[in-house]
């Protein structure tokens, strides 16, 4: 039924394997004949179509229309650049020095883009004017080889659409071993300020120091470079960042008062080749990172920061701590008074004098000696009682005294 419709329809069934008589070919599948058109028509263009001088000159005026209107692009643009790294420049406290050696790196490059972009439109002017010269000879001229090879080289590396159509046309008139040549710069024909220009080396660190010394005078901005180039580092490209010239604490600012910001001194940088005080191997900061291992772009132990010594005063006195409190001490007893002479004596005794017998209160009239206005009856001269009964001073007698004792005990 299937074989039915397709006779009544008119289409003509093929088995595998089947070959046309008329183009004794197996049957092909899209994408083949795809390629093979392609193919065939690239072909064509170099048989039939080929170079053609009336392709080739529009292509060159609107590659200078090009060139002029990217140049002026990119000029604007770079000058919105620099100020923006005045304005890293000029950042307080510290300046975003290493920042802005980022953004000068690129916008040397811009730079290099830009002149090597006004190099080109002049090639492709010369080479405009000389278009009959072109057709008329089979191989390309030699004053215009240099020119040529250049057009060819650069089109893969700028952003010019008519550059390609430009190397196609060329490619046409004198085959792909010249187009290879050129690529390769054989002979180096090439233009050398074209290709230093367009290189992907990147710019030299005395080169980038230039230029933010010169965006520093231009926009007014009191700055120096931290880092102090050698000899050796004149052509060297500049070396990674490692944070050095970074804030510490930039987000919330509470940054203690001890760890300053890494200085900008160090060792073949600064006045000082001991180090710098904001830390590092040779600073008393007691953080931060030293210029020299910034430098050599490696960082040892002794450039990790370390916390400060003493804490610091002022900012966090509201918070509070811990306060030792002495305990009080125990009253020191009350010194003992000195013994004194008449502590060893015996207490005094009162003696009342006998009947009949006045009492004197002086010492001169009975000899006695008086305590808190009474007598004693004895005389504080005489200390030795005598066995004669009498004391040396006319005092009482032995007799007396014990009468008077006599009647105490009563």
């Amino acid at each position: 039924s299937n074989n039915a419709s397709r006779v009544s329809s008119g289409e003509q069934h093929n088995p595998p394997g089947y070959r046309s008589v008329i183009s004794n070919k197996p049957n092909q599948s899209n994408a083949y004949r795809r390629q093979r058109g392609k193919e065939n028509r690239a072909k064509m263009d170099l048989l039939l179509v080929g170079f053609k001088a009336s392709k080739l000159k529009p292509q060159l005026k609107m590659a200078v229309s090009r060139f002029q209107i990217a140049a002026n692009k990119k000029t604007a643009l770079m000058k919105q650049q620099m100020r923006e790294i005045a304005k890293l420049l000029d950042e307080k406290p510290q300046p975003k020095e290493e920042k802005a050696r980022i953004r000068a790196e690129a916008l040397i490059r811009e730079d290099n883009t830009v002149e090597a972009y006004e190099i080109l439109q002049l090639e492709c002017e010369l080479v405009f004017e000389r278009i009959k010269l072109i057709t008329s000879m089979k191989e390309c001229p030699e004053d215009l080889k240099s020119c040529i090879a250049t057009l060819i080289w650069s089109s893969d590396r700028v952003d010019i659409p008519e550059l390609q159509e430009i190397r196609k046309q060329f490619r046409y008139k004198y085959g792909k071993k010249f187009e290879e040549a050129c690529l390769n710069n054989v002979g180096g024909v090439l233009n050398e300020r074209v290709v230093a220009k367009l290189s992907v080396q990147p710019p030299s660190a005395y080169l980038v120091q230039t230029y933010l010394e010169k965006i520093a005078d231009e926009f007014e901005v009191d700055w120096k470079p931290a880092i102090k180039l050698g000899a050796e580092d004149l052509s060297a490209p500049m070396v990674a960042p490692v944070g050095y010239s970074v804030q510490v604490a930039p987000g919330t600012g509470l940054a203690p008062a001890g760890v300053p910001p890494p200085s900008n001194s160090g060792d073949g940088f600064g006045d000082d080749d001991m180090g710098s005080a904001g830390g590092g191997s040779g600073g008393d900061g007691g953080g931060g990172v030293s210029v020299a291992a910034a430098s050599r772009g490696t960082s040892t132990l002794d450039d990790i920061p370390s916390a400060p010594a003493v804490p610091p005063s002022g900012k966090y006195d509201y918070i509070p701590s811990a306060t030792a409190v002495p305990m009080p001490m125990a009253p020191a007893a009350a010194p003992a008074p000195a013994a004194s002479a008449f502590d060893l004596e015996e207490p005094d005794i009162f003696i009342p004098a006998a009947p009949g017998q006045g009492g004197g209160s002086s010492k001169g009239a009975t000899g006695g000696a008086s305590v808190g206005g009474k007598s004693t009856g004895l005389d504080s001269n005489n200390t030795d009682d005598r066995d004669d009964g009498s004391n040396g001073g006319g005092g009482s007698s032995y007799d007396d005294l014990a009468a008077r004792f006599s009647q105490l005990k009563k």
